[in-house]
């Protein structure tokens, strides 16, 4: 049952990406024609094609996947506003990938330059120049984000409800980044303020948001289904983070689009660093302090700790955690079946286990 539901659930992702791969790139042309800008300007064009650049390298699109998917929990007919919800949760997606990058001094953003450094090469020698443009390109993807739902083809009530989760959503989300930092400044992290970070800073967003926006564009009222969302939401968020904590220490470059270690080169404590910190000896725990927050920590020295994580089976850990939350979301996900349409239930069912086959 898992190996068919996950096999679904990946066609449906694949399905939906190319789908949804099309109408960004149209949306991006026409906001080149469509989007008033200074006549006169080099800068704001230079923009637009960074962030249309970043948002057309893709990724998964789970987000999209897991709105589509909503949408059709209620009906298999065309939905209004649907496809202006995908490209509102895209384009906010966009935001926080420059803004991260930002913050970690990342120069790598799947599998390109990040908006960051692509100004920092641009401006070599004024870095306020780099770092005030790649900001402001991250606040006008979260602004446009918000725009295109307005432009929705939908009633004014659904628009308005949807605009109400994207708000509340982009808010959670900077607390949730915000906690992030703080959480870096704890020694050895308890996994429970783990898990509120990875709830504020991604599960809202990338999970709950995407299926409240798809459920509201589908006419559904979001209050009746409040905590079963929820209730999938949470274990599925701590299961995906779990997993691109894992890749991040055990992946290699082709597989997650950057080098592996970026993690602990930015001295972040995510789930696998402070697996192998809270198994370490005090040698094997001084070596990965040295290294946290060291942007220069050499290749050698990632692989080391590598190695010592496996000894200490934090690889075998974080697989079994990763799979633990997984089925706990799947398990949810199986009793919407009184409430939805079967088939779309099924995807969501199937959705945390094909995440977990993408870490092996």
């Amino acid at each position: 049952m898992d190996n068919r539901t996950a096999a679904a659930a990946q066609q449906r992702v694949a399905g939906c990406r190319r789908r949804f791969d099309a109408r960004f790139e149209a949306y991006f042309d026409s906001l080149a024609e469509s989007l008033d800008t200074p006549p006169l300007s080099r800068f704001a064009p230079r923009c637009l094609e960074l962030l249309r650049d970043l948002s057309l390298r893709g990724g998964k699109r789970l987000r999209v996947a897991l709105l589509y998917e909503a949408a059709r929990l209620v009906t298999d007919e065309q939905v209004p506003g649907l496809e202006e919800a995908a490209l509102s949760i895209e384009l906010l997606q966009t935001h926080g990938l420059v803004h991260d990058d930002i913050i970690d001094d990342s120069p790598v953003r799947r599998g390109g330059p990040s908006t960051y450094y692509a100004y920092r090469r641009e401006f070599p020698g004024s870095d306020s120049t780099a770092l005030g443009l790649a900001v402001l390109a991250g606040d006008l993807a979260s602004f446009l984000s918000l725009q295109v739902l307005l432009q929705a083809d939908a009633p004014a009530a659904v628009k308005q409800a949807m605009l109400e989760v994207q708000l509340r959503t982009g808010a959670e989300t900077v607390t949730g980044q915000i906690a992030d930092l703080e959480r870096d400044f704890e020694p050895l992290p308890s996994e429970e303020l783990l898990h509120t970070v990875c709830e504020y800073k991604t599960t809202r967003y990338s999970i709950l948001a995407p299926l409240q926006l798809g459920l509201l564009a589908a006419g559904e009222d979001l209050a009746a289904h409040d905590e079963r969302l929820r209730r999938y939401a949470t274990p599925a968020g701590i299961s995906g983070q779990m997993r691109d904590d894992y890749l991040d220490l055990f992946g290699d470059e082709s597989t997650i689009g950057k080098s592996p270690g970026s993690d602990i080169r930015s001295g972040r404590r995510s789930y696998a660093v402070r697996a192998v910190l809270a198994a370490s000896t005090t040698a094997e725990r001084r070596l990965l302090e040295s290294a946290l927050g060291d942007p220069g920590c050499p290749a050698e020295t990632i692989d080391r700790i590598r190695r010592i994580a496996r000894e200490h089976g934090v690889d075998a850990t974080l697989r079994a955690g990763m799979r633990r939350y997984a089925e706990a979301a799947a398990g949810e996900a199986s009793q919407w079946r009184a409430h939805w349409r079967e088939e779309a239930v099924t995807f969501f069912e199937g959705l945390p286990l094909w995440n977990v086959r993408r870490a092996q």
